[in-house]
Protein backbone atom coordinates (compact mmCIF):
# COMPACT_ATOMS: atom_id res chain seq x y z
CA UNK A 1 0.00 0.00 0.00
CA UNK A 2 1.19 3.53 -0.76
CA UNK A 3 0.70 5.53 2.44
CA UNK A 4 1.05 9.29 2.76
CA UNK A 5 1.46 10.57 6.32
CA UNK A 6 0.84 14.27 6.89
CA UNK A 7 2.68 15.44 10.01
CA UNK A 8 5.32 12.72 9.89
CA UNK A 9 7.66 14.48 12.35
CA UNK A 10 5.15 14.39 15.20
CA UNK A 11 4.61 12.30 18.32
CA UNK A 12 2.28 9.95 16.42
CA UNK A 13 3.36 10.58 12.83
CA UNK A 14 6.85 9.12 13.15
CA UNK A 15 5.83 5.88 14.95
CA UNK A 16 3.06 5.44 12.39
CA UNK A 17 5.58 5.81 9.57
CA UNK A 18 7.83 3.13 11.04
CA UNK A 19 4.91 0.75 11.55
CA UNK A 20 3.74 0.94 7.93
CA UNK A 21 7.28 0.83 6.57
CA UNK A 22 8.12 -2.22 8.72
CA UNK A 23 5.33 -4.24 7.17
CA UNK A 24 6.44 -3.39 3.64
CA UNK A 25 4.24 -0.45 2.67
CA UNK A 26 5.64 2.43 0.62
CA UNK A 27 5.63 5.45 2.94
CA UNK A 28 5.94 9.15 2.22
CA UNK A 29 5.98 11.81 4.94
CA UNK A 30 5.02 15.46 4.61
CA UNK A 31 5.91 17.96 7.31
CA UNK A 32 6.82 21.64 7.55
CA UNK A 33 8.24 21.23 11.10
CA UNK A 34 5.81 23.84 12.45
CA UNK A 35 5.52 21.97 15.76
CA UNK A 36 9.25 22.42 16.40
CA UNK A 37 8.84 26.12 15.64
CA UNK A 38 5.93 26.41 18.09
CA UNK A 39 8.01 24.67 20.76
CA UNK A 40 10.83 27.17 20.24
CA UNK A 41 8.38 30.07 20.48
CA UNK A 42 7.05 28.71 23.78
CA UNK A 43 10.51 27.89 25.16
CA UNK A 44 9.57 24.24 25.45
CA UNK A 45 11.67 21.10 24.94
CA UNK A 46 10.40 17.50 25.04
CA UNK A 47 11.99 15.26 27.65
CA UNK A 48 15.19 13.75 26.29
CA UNK A 49 15.02 15.73 23.08
CA UNK A 50 14.09 14.37 19.66
CA UNK A 51 16.39 13.74 16.68
CA UNK A 52 15.46 15.52 13.48
CA UNK A 53 13.14 13.70 11.12
CA UNK A 54 15.94 13.38 8.58
CA UNK A 55 18.18 11.80 11.22
CA UNK A 56 15.47 9.34 12.23
CA UNK A 57 14.76 8.35 8.63
CA UNK A 58 18.48 7.75 8.05
CA UNK A 59 18.69 5.63 11.22
CA UNK A 60 15.62 3.64 10.14
CA UNK A 61 17.09 2.95 6.69
CA UNK A 62 20.40 1.84 8.24
CA UNK A 63 18.67 -0.55 10.66
CA UNK A 64 15.96 -1.99 8.41
CA UNK A 65 17.06 -1.32 4.86
CA UNK A 66 13.59 0.11 4.21
CA UNK A 67 13.24 3.60 2.72
CA UNK A 68 10.85 6.29 3.95
CA UNK A 69 10.36 9.25 1.61
CA UNK A 70 10.15 12.82 2.87
CA UNK A 71 8.61 15.91 1.31
CA UNK A 72 9.20 19.10 3.30
CA UNK A 73 6.04 21.07 2.71
CA UNK A 74 3.08 22.92 4.17
CA UNK A 75 -0.45 21.67 3.49
CA UNK A 76 -1.80 25.21 3.83
CA UNK A 77 -0.01 25.75 0.49
CA UNK A 78 -2.49 24.22 -1.93
CA UNK A 79 0.02 23.98 -4.76
CA UNK A 80 2.32 21.79 -2.66
CA UNK A 81 -0.58 19.55 -1.66
CA UNK A 82 -1.72 19.11 -5.27
CA UNK A 83 1.85 18.36 -6.35
CA UNK A 84 2.46 15.69 -3.70
CA UNK A 85 -0.82 13.87 -4.33
CA UNK A 86 -0.41 14.06 -8.11
CA UNK A 87 3.14 12.64 -7.95
CA UNK A 88 2.76 10.02 -5.21
CA UNK A 89 -0.84 8.86 -5.82
CA UNK A 90 -1.34 7.42 -2.30
CA UNK A 91 -3.87 4.70 -1.55
CA UNK A 92 -4.25 5.95 2.04
CA UNK A 93 -3.61 9.38 3.57
CA UNK A 94 -3.10 9.57 7.34
CA UNK A 95 -3.68 13.15 8.43
CA UNK A 96 -1.88 14.20 11.62
CA UNK A 97 -0.77 17.57 10.22
CA UNK A 98 -2.51 19.97 12.58
CA UNK A 99 -1.74 22.23 15.53
CA UNK A 100 -2.51 19.73 18.33
CA UNK A 101 -2.82 21.77 21.53
CA UNK A 102 -5.90 23.19 23.22
CA UNK A 103 -3.88 25.50 25.53
CA UNK A 104 -1.85 26.84 22.60
CA UNK A 105 -5.06 27.83 20.83
CA UNK A 106 -6.36 29.64 23.92
CA UNK A 107 -3.40 31.96 24.49
CA UNK A 108 -4.52 34.85 22.32
CA UNK A 109 -6.50 35.93 19.30
CA UNK A 110 -3.44 35.35 17.11
CA UNK A 111 -2.94 31.77 18.34
CA UNK A 112 -6.64 30.96 17.97
CA UNK A 113 -6.67 32.30 14.41
CA UNK A 114 -3.42 30.58 13.39
CA UNK A 115 -4.68 27.28 14.84
CA UNK A 116 -7.88 27.42 12.84
CA UNK A 117 -6.16 28.59 9.67
CA UNK A 118 -3.55 25.84 9.88
CA UNK A 119 -6.00 23.07 10.70
CA UNK A 120 -9.06 23.96 8.63
CA UNK A 121 -7.34 25.37 5.53
CA UNK A 122 -4.87 22.48 5.45
CA UNK A 123 -7.65 19.91 5.54
CA UNK A 124 -9.67 21.74 2.88
CA UNK A 125 -6.62 21.82 0.60
CA UNK A 126 -6.21 18.09 1.11
CA UNK A 127 -9.85 17.39 0.24
CA UNK A 128 -9.74 19.43 -2.97
CA UNK A 129 -6.44 17.83 -4.00
CA UNK A 130 -7.89 14.37 -3.36
CA UNK A 131 -10.89 15.13 -5.55
CA UNK A 132 -8.55 16.30 -8.32
CA UNK A 133 -5.77 13.68 -8.17
CA UNK A 134 -6.86 10.59 -6.22
CA UNK A 135 -10.63 10.50 -5.50
CA UNK A 136 -10.51 6.81 -4.52
CA UNK A 137 -7.86 7.36 -1.84
CA UNK A 138 -8.90 6.64 1.75
CA UNK A 139 -8.47 9.64 4.07
CA UNK A 140 -7.77 8.76 7.70
CA UNK A 141 -8.03 11.91 9.80
CA UNK A 142 -7.01 12.07 13.42
CA UNK A 143 -9.83 13.71 15.32
CA UNK A 144 -10.28 13.99 19.06
CA UNK A 145 -12.78 12.88 21.68
CA UNK A 146 -12.63 16.49 22.85
CA UNK A 147 -14.92 17.39 19.93
CA UNK A 148 -17.84 15.88 21.86
CA UNK A 149 -17.25 17.68 25.15
CA UNK A 150 -18.89 16.07 28.19
CA UNK A 151 -22.60 15.67 27.38
CA UNK A 152 -24.99 14.27 29.97
CA UNK A 153 -25.90 11.44 27.59
CA UNK A 154 -23.92 8.54 26.13
CA UNK A 155 -21.49 9.49 23.35
CA UNK A 156 -22.05 7.42 20.22
CA UNK A 157 -19.42 6.73 17.55
CA UNK A 158 -19.90 9.79 15.40
CA UNK A 159 -23.56 9.41 14.46
CA UNK A 160 -26.83 9.70 16.38
CA UNK A 161 -30.23 8.27 15.48
CA UNK A 162 -32.82 10.93 16.29
CA UNK A 163 -36.60 10.83 16.58
CA UNK A 164 -38.31 14.21 16.68
CA UNK A 165 -41.98 15.11 16.30
CA UNK A 166 -42.79 11.74 14.84
CA UNK A 167 -39.94 11.69 12.34
CA UNK A 168 -36.50 10.06 12.46
CA UNK A 169 -33.09 10.77 10.97
CA UNK A 170 -29.42 9.90 11.39
CA UNK A 171 -27.28 12.95 12.12
CA UNK A 172 -23.70 13.63 13.15
CA UNK A 173 -23.46 13.49 16.92
CA UNK A 174 -23.79 17.02 18.41
CA UNK A 175 -20.45 18.54 19.36
CA UNK A 176 -19.55 20.79 22.27
CA UNK A 177 -15.83 21.55 21.87
CA UNK A 178 -13.80 22.87 24.78
CA UNK A 179 -11.24 25.12 23.04
CA UNK A 180 -10.56 26.87 19.75
CA UNK A 181 -8.37 23.91 18.86
CA UNK A 182 -11.30 21.53 19.39
CA UNK A 183 -13.51 23.87 17.36
CA UNK A 184 -11.11 23.49 14.44
CA UNK A 185 -11.37 19.70 14.67
CA UNK A 186 -15.18 19.88 14.65
CA UNK A 187 -15.04 22.06 11.54
CA UNK A 188 -12.67 19.54 9.93
CA UNK A 189 -15.14 16.74 10.62
CA UNK A 190 -18.00 18.63 9.00
CA UNK A 191 -15.90 19.57 5.97
CA UNK A 192 -14.79 15.96 5.46
CA UNK A 193 -18.32 14.57 5.87
CA UNK A 194 -19.58 17.12 3.34
CA UNK A 195 -16.83 16.17 0.85
CA UNK A 196 -17.73 12.49 1.24
CA UNK A 197 -21.40 13.27 0.65
CA UNK A 198 -20.97 15.42 -2.47
CA UNK A 199 -17.79 14.02 -4.08
CA UNK A 200 -17.90 10.37 -3.05
CA UNK A 201 -14.62 10.58 -1.12
CA UNK A 202 -14.21 7.92 1.54
CA UNK A 203 -12.89 8.85 4.98
CA UNK A 204 -12.38 7.56 8.50
CA UNK A 205 -12.46 10.04 11.37
CA UNK A 206 -10.57 8.67 14.38
CA UNK A 207 -11.82 10.55 17.42
CA UNK A 208 -8.86 9.79 19.63
CA UNK A 209 -8.61 9.97 23.39
CA UNK A 210 -5.54 11.11 25.29
CA UNK A 211 -2.47 9.14 24.20
CA UNK A 212 0.27 8.03 26.58
CA UNK A 213 3.43 6.00 26.17
CA UNK A 214 7.01 6.36 25.01
CA UNK A 215 7.76 3.39 22.77
CA UNK A 216 6.38 1.21 20.02
CA UNK A 217 7.70 -2.12 18.76
CA UNK A 218 9.53 -0.49 15.87
CA UNK A 219 11.64 1.76 18.12
CA UNK A 220 13.47 -1.35 19.39
CA UNK A 221 14.89 0.65 22.30
CA UNK A 222 16.94 2.66 19.80
CA UNK A 223 17.34 6.30 20.98
CA UNK A 224 17.81 7.45 17.39
CA UNK A 225 14.25 6.35 16.56
CA UNK A 226 12.46 7.83 19.57
CA UNK A 227 9.46 10.10 19.40
CA UNK A 228 8.69 13.16 21.51
CA UNK A 229 7.52 13.14 25.14
CA UNK A 230 5.87 16.37 26.27
CA UNK A 231 5.01 17.08 29.89
CA UNK A 232 4.70 20.87 29.73
CA UNK A 233 1.57 22.98 30.21
CA UNK A 234 1.16 23.69 26.48
CA UNK A 235 1.76 20.46 24.56
CA UNK A 236 2.00 17.96 27.41
CA UNK A 237 -0.76 15.59 28.48
CA UNK A 238 -1.93 14.89 32.00
CA UNK A 239 -0.36 11.46 32.55
CA UNK A 240 3.00 12.66 31.20
CA UNK A 241 2.85 15.66 33.53
CA UNK A 242 2.05 13.55 36.58
CA UNK A 243 4.87 11.09 35.85
CA UNK A 244 7.47 13.83 35.44
CA UNK A 245 6.23 15.73 38.49
CA UNK A 246 6.56 12.61 40.63
CA UNK A 247 10.02 11.88 39.22
CA UNK A 248 11.11 15.47 39.97
CA UNK A 249 9.74 15.29 43.54
CA UNK A 250 7.15 17.91 42.69
CA UNK A 251 3.47 17.61 43.71
CA UNK A 252 1.08 16.29 41.08
CA UNK A 253 -1.04 19.27 40.00
CA UNK A 254 -4.70 18.32 39.68
CA UNK A 255 -6.81 21.06 38.09
CA UNK A 256 -9.93 21.76 40.11
CA UNK A 257 -11.73 18.82 41.69
CA UNK A 258 -10.13 16.26 39.40
CA UNK A 259 -13.36 14.58 38.34
CA UNK A 260 -12.75 15.45 34.69
CA UNK A 261 -13.06 12.11 32.86
CA UNK A 262 -11.65 11.29 29.46
CA UNK A 263 -10.79 8.34 27.23
CA UNK A 264 -7.15 7.18 27.14
CA UNK A 265 -5.06 4.82 25.03
CA UNK A 266 -1.50 3.59 24.71
CA UNK A 267 0.55 4.87 21.76
CA UNK A 268 0.91 1.24 20.63
CA UNK A 269 -2.88 1.10 20.30
CA UNK A 270 -2.91 4.31 18.25
CA UNK A 271 -0.68 2.58 15.71
CA UNK A 272 -2.89 -0.53 15.73
CA UNK A 273 -6.04 1.55 15.25
CA UNK A 274 -4.65 3.51 12.31
CA UNK A 275 -3.42 0.29 10.71
CA UNK A 276 -6.81 -1.38 11.17
CA UNK A 277 -8.54 1.61 9.63
CA UNK A 278 -6.19 1.60 6.63
CA UNK A 279 -6.59 -2.13 6.06
CA UNK A 280 -10.39 -1.94 6.27
CA UNK A 281 -11.41 1.11 4.22
CA UNK A 282 -15.02 2.33 4.04
CA UNK A 283 -17.11 2.35 0.89
CA UNK A 284 -16.97 5.25 -1.56
CA UNK A 285 -18.83 8.23 -0.16
CA UNK A 286 -18.81 6.89 3.40
CA UNK A 287 -17.76 9.08 6.32
CA UNK A 288 -16.93 6.61 9.07
CA UNK A 289 -16.27 7.63 12.68
CA UNK A 290 -14.47 5.53 15.29
CA UNK A 291 -14.02 6.58 18.91
CA UNK A 292 -10.38 5.66 19.40
CA UNK A 293 -9.63 4.96 23.04
CA UNK A 294 -9.51 1.89 25.28
CA UNK A 295 -10.15 3.05 28.88
CA UNK A 296 -11.78 5.93 30.75
CA UNK A 297 -10.15 7.60 33.75
CA UNK A 298 -10.74 10.72 35.78
CA UNK A 299 -7.81 13.04 36.45
CA UNK A 300 -7.79 12.07 40.12
CA UNK A 301 -7.81 8.37 39.13
CA UNK A 302 -4.65 8.94 37.09
CA UNK A 303 -3.02 10.89 39.91
CA UNK A 304 -3.66 7.96 42.27
CA UNK A 305 -2.16 5.50 39.78
CA UNK A 306 1.00 7.62 39.52
CA UNK A 307 1.27 7.92 43.33
CA UNK A 308 1.14 4.12 43.55
CA UNK A 309 3.71 3.69 40.76
CA UNK A 310 6.04 6.16 42.43
CA UNK A 311 5.68 4.33 45.76
CA UNK A 312 6.58 1.02 44.09
CA UNK A 313 9.79 2.72 42.88
CA UNK A 314 10.58 4.10 46.33
CA UNK A 315 9.57 7.66 45.43
CA UNK A 316 7.26 9.62 47.72
CA UNK A 317 4.81 11.75 45.74
CA UNK A 318 1.91 14.00 46.67
CA UNK A 319 -1.08 15.74 45.09
CA UNK A 320 -2.06 19.39 45.12
CA UNK A 321 -5.31 20.81 43.71
CA UNK A 322 -4.93 24.00 41.68
CA UNK A 323 -7.54 26.45 40.45
CA UNK A 324 -8.61 25.11 37.09
CA UNK A 325 -7.19 27.25 34.23
CA UNK A 326 -9.82 25.78 31.89
CA UNK A 327 -13.55 26.42 31.71
CA UNK A 328 -14.96 22.89 32.01
CA UNK A 329 -17.10 20.68 34.20
CA UNK A 330 -15.00 19.14 36.97
CA UNK A 331 -17.54 16.46 37.89
CA UNK A 332 -19.76 15.02 35.18
CA UNK A 333 -21.28 11.99 33.48
CA UNK A 334 -19.07 10.41 30.82
CA UNK A 335 -19.83 7.25 28.88
CA UNK A 336 -18.44 7.05 25.35
CA UNK A 337 -18.98 4.07 23.06
CA UNK A 338 -15.82 2.58 21.54
CA UNK A 339 -16.57 -0.83 20.06
CA UNK A 340 -15.95 -0.40 16.31
CA UNK A 341 -12.17 -0.78 16.42
CA UNK A 342 -12.42 -3.75 18.78
CA UNK A 343 -14.82 -5.31 16.27
CA UNK A 344 -12.13 -4.85 13.60
CA UNK A 345 -9.61 -6.72 15.76
CA UNK A 346 -8.05 -4.24 18.19
CA UNK A 347 -6.47 -5.98 21.19
CA UNK A 348 -5.76 -3.12 23.61
CA UNK A 349 -2.72 -2.50 25.78
CA UNK A 350 -4.25 -1.37 29.07
CA UNK A 351 -2.72 0.94 31.68
CA UNK A 352 -1.61 -1.86 33.99
CA UNK A 353 0.88 -1.54 36.84
CA UNK A 354 3.54 -3.02 34.56
CA UNK A 355 2.89 -0.43 31.84
CA UNK A 356 2.86 2.59 34.14
CA UNK A 357 5.89 1.32 36.11
CA UNK A 358 7.87 1.01 32.87
CA UNK A 359 6.91 4.55 31.86
CA UNK A 360 7.85 5.90 35.27
CA UNK A 361 11.23 4.15 35.15
CA UNK A 362 11.94 5.72 31.76
CA UNK A 363 11.08 9.18 33.10
CA UNK A 364 13.18 8.64 36.24
CA UNK A 365 16.18 7.86 34.03
CA UNK A 366 15.89 11.40 32.67
CA UNK A 367 15.14 13.06 36.00
CA UNK A 368 17.99 15.54 35.68
CA UNK A 369 16.58 16.83 32.39
CA UNK A 370 13.11 17.64 33.77
CA UNK A 371 12.32 21.36 33.77
CA UNK A 372 9.99 22.13 36.65
CA UNK A 373 9.31 25.60 35.23
CA UNK A 374 7.20 23.93 32.53
CA UNK A 375 4.66 22.54 35.02
CA UNK A 376 2.61 25.57 36.19
CA UNK A 377 -0.33 26.38 33.87
CA UNK A 378 0.00 29.93 32.60
CA UNK A 379 -2.75 29.86 29.96
CA UNK A 380 -6.23 30.56 31.30
CA UNK A 381 -9.38 30.03 29.22
CA UNK A 382 -11.23 32.98 30.76
CA UNK A 383 -8.55 35.63 30.22
CA UNK A 384 -8.27 35.89 26.44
Amino acid sequence: MKVLIIGGDGYLGWPTAMAFSARGDEVMLVDNFAKRKWELEEGITPLGGVPTLQERIKKWVNITGKQIHLEVGDITNHRQVYSVLEDFKPEAIIHYGEQPSAPYSMQSRDKAVSTQQNNIVGTLNLLFAMRHSCPKTHLIKLGTMGEYGTPNIDIEEGWLDVQHNGRSDRVMYPKKPGSFYHCSKVHDSHNIEFACRIWGIRATDLNQGVVYGLETDEMQGEPGLRTSFHYDHVFGTVLNRFLTQAAANEPLTVYGKGGQTRGFLNIQDTIKCVTLAADNPPADGDFRVFNQFTEQFSVKDLASKVLEAAARSGVEASIVNLDNPRVELEEHYYNAKHTALVDLGLEPVFLTEEVIDKMFASVLDKKEEIRTDLFPPSIKWSQQ
